[in-house]
């Protein structure tokens, strides 16, 4: 199964009335990831400033309509993390870098009013995981 894309997300976490059932739907995103190698749970991997551990891996593929696009593998020990490595991968996965950079985080998290919702130390967790992925894609373009 593959993510839907970031307008889906919005479009389906505004249909539900409260956060228990954004939750729910989160945590189904992550359980939608595709099977991270456990060969790549490794300290180089590891994303620093989150309270759960997280994985990136990341790889590049040519697509024929794009060019070069950035492609990650990612995992996390808890499942709402999980599902919150779901929402940035709808984001970013198989983008190039130019499209990284240029994707407006912040305006897709306000979206979806996720920040209020999760408790300050996941929201700096979740910036990591951003800023991760974004120094890959500066690296990378």
């Amino acid at each position: 199964m593959s993510l839907p894309t970031t307008e889906d997300i919005v479009d389906d976490i505004s249909f539900f009335d409260d956060w228990e059932e954004k939750y729910k739907y989160i945590i189904d995103l992550g359980k939608s990831l595709p099977e991270f190698d456990d060969a790549w749970h490794t300290q180089e991997r590891l994303v620093k400033g989150c309270q759960s551990n997280v994985w990136i891996q990341p790889d590049s593929r040519q697509d024929p309509e794009k060019g070069e696009v950035l492609v990650f593998a990612v995992d996390s020990d808890a499942v709402i993390v999980r599902g919150l490595l779901g929402l940035v991968m709808a984001a970013y996965n198989e983008k190039t870098a130019q499209e990284i950079l240029a994707f407006d985080i912040d305006t897709y998290f306000a979206e979806l009013d996720l920040e209020s919702h999760l408790s300050p130390t996941r929201g700096n967790g979740l910036r990591s995981i951003v800023g991760r992925i974004q120094s890959i894609a500066q690296a990378s373009a």
